[in-house]
């Protein structure tokens, strides 16, 4: 038998831990889990263009000396461009075959993909690029540093949204007021729209005939989400 001291020991440990539990039930009773999001359009500020060179030879060599003298002069001319950063694409050859399935030729592809927040100068070096190269994607997006600032600024509104709602979730369920449990505030939401992609010929002749044509840029969605959990308090 265990000593008076002893059982009023267990009895109170029992009770702290019926407690415990009880006190983890209450702090799960009348929480909501709550999930706004605030967006605003963002003008596109940066442009992307890729280009590349193409051919088909019999001699590999050749073909290779070719399409890197090419790719060459494409460089240093785009260096002579401020504002505009240029790299290194992918670059694969491949065999073509005649009917007999034998090695007839090979073809190699090179690109250079150049970059800008000055749509005109970025858009004039195209042109003038397409004298030699070949149009391969021309994209818009928006540029890390404004995507970060928007988001910043979307910071409070998703809060204050979230509040908003947690009292409008408090009324609905008769309660007095809430504590909030939780809080997660996401950004990177970012919608983009598909590359705008162009007719190589197209763009060739205009650039061959006519000044840089106009860019219309376009926009995407900039999010940031607020996820919580909060805990209403009945009268």
């Amino acid at each position: 038998m265990l000593p008076s001291t002893r059982i009023a020991a267990a009895v109170s440990l029992g009770l702290t831990a019926l407690s415990s539990v009880a006190s983890a039930d209450e702090a799960r009773y009348n929480q909501i889990a709550l999930r706004t999001e605030v967006s605003q359009t963002v003008a596109h500020d940066l442009m992307q263009v890729t280009l590349y060179s193409e051919a088909q030879d019999k001699d590999p060599a050749k073909l290779a000396a070719g399409i890197t003298s090419s790719i060459n002069e494409a460089l240093q001319q785009a260096r002579k461009s401020t504002g505009v950063t240029i790299s290194l694409g992918s670059r694969n050859s491949y065999p073509v075959y005649d009917d007999k399935q034998r090695i007839s030729a090979w073809r190699e592809r090179a690109e250079i993909r150049l970059e800008s927040a000055d749509f005109a100068t970025l858009s004039k070096l195209t042109g003038e690029l397409l004298q030699q190269l070949k149009m391969g994607e021309m994209s818009f997006s928006v540029a890390s540093p404004t995507q970060k600032k928007t988001e910043e600024a979307l910071l409070q509104d998703a809060v204050n949204a979230f509040k908003a709602r947690a009292q409008l979730a408090t009324t609905a369920l008769g309660g007095k007021s809430y504590k909030l449990v939780s809080l997660s505030l996401n950004g990177g939401g970012f919608h983009r729209p598909q590359p705008m992609r162009m007719e190589m010929d197209s763009y060739s002749s205009m650039a061959k005939s006519a000044p840089a044509p106009e860019i219309e840029a376009g926009s995407s969605q900039v999010n940031v989400n607020a996820d919580g959990v909060i805990e209403v308090q009945m009268p």
